[in-house]
């Protein structure tokens, strides 16, 4: 990469789907760090309330109301950016929604609209920012939140893996094309695990039972803060939580074994047993207007990621030897989590077999 990148607080930051979970999070983060925002979302009321609240902290926020399915919406947003900063550092495509339920039970129309937003809205803004950047000669970061589905499908959330996996694509191509013509810059691809945001609340649910999360679950703060070392440091990819990187690596070094325990564990994980709610907030079709960073998981959440901090800083080498530290980490959480034969010592499982993994993973670099 060849941007060299300012330090936050020197910059302004465009971040879409900025009115609940990681996007929210990211923009208070920013601001709370001196940068000035531009936040978007489809709640024009939630917007008018989080930039009310920056700059009733002392930081200074933009908001416009767009829906990033909308190419024109997307257009506006960078418009307002350039008419009232001047133009922008960073753009952050954090806008997505979510479908729960099996591939032949969701409609193919839901399916297509979930790929406007998680896909094309996603698309609209990088090339938006890329342009703004060329043509004005400008350093800048395009970062782009993707997920660990990207690396390995997760069943029950078929069509969103399936949107994931594209934009890895389109992230990787527009990384490619903006080094080989020495354009000034960063794209980074950010995989969230598991993240205690409203994503299952807000999703479309076709199960018979209500949605959560498969553990183990990090709170939505560790993805903003590697956001926004993205936006000072360039890089290519960043894995947020161990959890979802030791579920990459054993998908990759020991498939089957990684089939059989998304068919089992992850399928009973994402079902809390209890009917759906009926008054619940479907994302898919209206905006939920709430500002709401977390999302009440009700297991254990972690507050950091030991592994993805070490990793942005390079102190955690991707050497061979780190590789076999995950995947032995990995079979171990896999191991322990197949052997839970009940429900309630998932979450425990999970939690314990990932703290003696990051152990492992800690002494890695020593041997």
């Amino acid at each position: 990469m060849n941007a060299e990148l300012k330090p936050l607080e020197e910059q302004v930051i465009v971040i879409t789907g900025a009115s609940s979970g990681i996007g929210l999070t990211t923009a208070r983060m920013a601001a709370e760090r001196g940068a000035r925002v531009v936040v978007a979302a489809r709640s024009e009321g939630a917007l008018r309330e989080l930039t009310a609240e920056i700059e009733a902290d002392g930081g200074e926020a933009t908001a416009v109301a767009a829906d990033v399915s909308d190419r024109e919406d997307v257009r506006e947003i960078r418009r307002v950016a350039e008419e009232t900063y001047g133009g922008f550092d960073t753009w952050v495509n954090g806008a997505a929604v979510s479908i729960y339920g099996e591939l032949d039970e969701v409609p193919v129309e839901e399916m297509r609209e979930q790929f406007d937003v998680n896909v094309w809205g996603l698309l609209y803004g990088s090339l938006e920012a890329a342009d703004h950047f060329k043509s004005r000669g400008r350093e800048g970061a395009i970062i782009n939140v993707g997920s660990i589905v990207s690396e390995r499908a997760v069943l029950l959330q078929g069509s969103y893996s399936a949107s994931k996996h594209a934009v890895k694509g389109f992230t990787e191509t527009l990384r490619m094309e903006l080094e080989r013509e020495g354009a000034p810059v960063s794209v980074t691809l950010i995989k969230p695990s598991a993240i205690d945001t409203p994503f299952p609340d807000h999703a479309k649910n076709h199960m018979d039972e209500e949605a959560t999360l498969p553990a183990p679950v990090y709170a939505p703060e560790t993805v903003a803060r590697a956001i926004c070392h993205a936006a000072e440091h360039p890089q290519h990819e960043v894995t947020v939580g161990a959890g979802g990187k030791q579920m990459t690596v054993l998908g990759e070094f020991a498939s089957r074994a990684m089939d059989k325990l998304m068919e089992t564990v992850f399928y009973r994980q994402q079902r809390t047993g209890d009917p759906p709610r009926p008054d619940a907030a479907d994302g898919l079709e209206e905006p939920t207007g709430d500002l709401e960073q977390r999302g009440g998981y009700e297991g254990h959440v972690s507050e950091t990621s030991l592994y993805t901090s070490l990793r942005q800083r390079r102190e955690l080498p991707g050497s061979s030897a780190l590789g076999a530290g995950l995947v032995a980490g990995a079979v171990y959480a896999g191991y322990r989590l197949l052997r839970s034969g009940r429900d309630s010592s998932v979450d425990a499982a999970a939690s314990e077999a990932e703290a003696d993994a990051e152990e492992r993973r800690l002494e890695t670099p020593r041997l």
